[in-house]
């Protein structure tokens, strides 16, 4: 299983490096909108979605997305980056405020059209975190990726070799706070070697250090959802990892909330008043 896992996590790792720094824009976007469609045919079954509504739901959600793709060359051009903040700002808001709440209450919402509808906001706003990072920097992208990953690799082995102390037993019964002092212990390390190397601030290992606080919040969400819908992995597309989601599930706040963070200062209209 951990070979498995590690063969898997090494090819996703060097595609997404030849995607994130050759493939053209619209290539990049198209593809993350098919690994969008992936998660949330998996969130469909967090929340036991029929499969007729299953089906409506992913058309809705590949309307939605060519609706934000064909918007940037339209003549509502102006308002596609007020949408996307909007989009990034409510989906921060659920990953910062409702999801610790959520953890700390053991408990979620039980209407599934409204978790419906939050899958639908979460992922579509982490398709356009993936964009709009890229879009930035196809290597700040390729850094948060690889932060979340070590936090992932350093929890795991971490918390096998010491855990001790459940971090949270009704939730997800093999995370400890043992793996969590890993990941902030291998991206501490990360992040030193950026700072010495690239010559960043150290404020960087901070940001790092808030990083693995969120990817930690996604994936206790996802076993939370799963636990809930009596599922083991979101699905198996994925040998060694289960589902994209399982894969991807501490990506969803981390890429969300850092592009939320770097758009909001620059919030200035965007264009509306011009």
């Amino acid at each position: 299983m951990l070979k498995t896992r590690i063969i898997t996590a090494v090819f996703l790792l060097l595609g997404l490096f030849a995607l994130v720094f050759f493939a053209p824009v619209k290539l990049w976007t198209l593809i993350c909108l098919g690994l969008a469609l992936l998660a949330l045919r998996e969130w469909s079954g967090f929340v036991a979605l029929k499969a007729s509504q299953n089906y409506a739901y992913l058309l809705l959600a590949f309307v939605i997305g060519v609706c934000v793709f064909v918007l940037p060359d339209s003549a509502y051009r102006n308002y596609h980056n007020l949408m996307i903040l909007l989009l990034l700002g409510c989906a921060s808001l659920f990953w910062i405020v409702i999801a610790p709440v959520w953890l700390i209450r053991n408990r979620a919402f039980n209407n599934r059209f409204i978790m419906a509808a939050l899958g639908l906001l979460l992922i579509m706003a982490t398709w356009q975190a993936l964009v709009g990072l890229r879009a930035i920097s196809p290597w700040l992208l390729l850094g948060i990726v690889v932060a979340v990953s070590i936090a992932d690799s350093a929890a795991y082995f971490a918390g096998k070799r010491f855990g001790r102390r459940k971090l949270a037993p009704e939730i997800s019964p093999g995370k400890t706070w043992e793996g969590v002092y890993g990941a902030i212990f291998g991206v501490t390390i990360y992040g030193v070697v950026l700072c010495y190397s690239q010559g960043y601030s150290f404020w960087l290992i901070i940001s790092l250090w808030l990083l693995v606080v969120l990817s930690i919040i996604g994936d206790l969400i996802e076993s939370l959802l799963k636990r809930k819908a009596g599922l083991k992995d979101s699905g198996a597309l994925l040998p060694g990892h289960g589902g994209v989601l399982d894969r991807i599930d501490g990506l969803l706040p981390t890429l969300t909330v850092t592009l939320f963070c770097i758009y909001l200062p620059l919030f200035n209209g965007f264009g509306l008043n011009r």
